[in-house]
């Protein structure tokens, strides 16, 4: 019997020619709802799929054949995995598609908040030629700490190579992990020696709102804070407290808390206040989800999700 997987989101097209080769036949639903391609699933070994939908012990229901899912991505915070480890499917995923871009486009965010590029590019536009309202910051001697070492929080470190900057990293979930382009610290040091904030840490229920009020007031000295994580590890409404005192200097943000699960939907007319402020604010550098969004990133995330799979050895 030959073994079939179902995509409920179109991957790179590296993927479909690695499964065929590995003796799976594909299937595609790109419409269907959750409860429709629930009731579908008892017919297939594998599931591929982004974010599109939610992963429950409810929509496990028929899943009487299936050997893994694969989600082409980084969070897994839309999947239950205890209800999979109980049905006894792997689950995968590939944060390495995209720790390049995730880096590239964090430092980009980084160095256009401290030079005030979008606002100079705007203010050009505008016939307006200001110099002096637009004077920089440098990165230069600067010390930058990372907030989780995993593979975006590391690959931003080794971008930082050049700029002549101490590079610290704080990872509550792992010891050990310094390398040639981080110092391991404490929370402590983190918060006394940071002058640039970079979160990379997952969202997870112990991470909701992880950085919130009370944690960016322990920072010692004023900071520009980046986030290429999740929207929902950040209490927006505190971090723009802290950007009208001044604690925090400028924010560069690529996810935001009002999201939805999919990511691709965000109702833009219907959020509260505190986005207004950030849309209006001078040194706030916005993004719509897209550092891990290259072209590069969409083949690299089913090439690892191909070679993954593989390892099953689904016969």
């Amino acid at each position: 019997m030959k073994h079939k997987v179902l995509f409920i989101d179109r991957p790179h097209e590296v993927l479909y020619q690695s499964l065929a080769e590995q003796g799976f036949e594909i299937d595609e639903d790109f419409q269907s709802d959750a409860r429709q391609i629930s009731r579908r699933l008892g017919n297939y070994t594998g599931l591929v799929l982004r974010s599109r939908i939610s992963i429950d012990s409810e929509f496990l229901e028929n899943a009487v054949n299936l050997r893994f899912i694969a989600r082409e991505g980084v969070g897994l915070e839309h999947i239950d995995l205890e209800a999979c480890k109980a049905k006894g499917i792997e689950v995968l995923y590939s944060p390495e598609g995209s720790r390049d871009t995730v880096a590239e486009h964090a430092l980009g965010m980084l160095l256009c908040l401290m030079n005030k590029l979008n606002r100079a590019d705007y203010q050009v536009r505008q016939r307006q030629w200001n110099r002096e309202p637009n004077r920089g910051v440098e990165l230069k001697g600067k010390t930058v700490g990372i907030l989780g070492y995993g593979n975006m929080g590391s690959a931003f470190a080794q971008r930082l190579k050049g700029f002549e900057v101490e590079v610290i990293a704080y990872d509550k979930y792992k010891t050990g992990y310094a390398d040639e382009n981080a110092r391991e610290v404490g929370l402590e040091e983190l918060f006394a020696r940071s002058e640039v904030l970079s979160l990379h840490i997952p969202y997870m229920t112990a991470n909701h709102y992880f950085v919130n009020g009370e944690f960016l007031d322990r920072f010692a000295k004023p900071i520009y804070l980046v986030n290429t994580a999740r929207g929902l590890v950040l209490n927006t409404a505190d971090l723009v407290e802290r950007l009208k005192s001044g604690k925090v200097l400028g924010a560069a943000l690529d996810v935001l808390e009002y999201e939805e699960s999919s990511f691709d939907k965000f109702k833009l007319e219907e959020l509260p206040e505190d986005f207004n402020y950030l849309c209006k604010a001078d040194n706030v550098v916005l993004t719509p989800h897209i550092a891990g969004w290259s072209f590069e990133s969409k083949r690299k995330h089913s090439e690892v999700l191909a070679e993954k799979i593989r390892a099953l050895q689904i016969q």
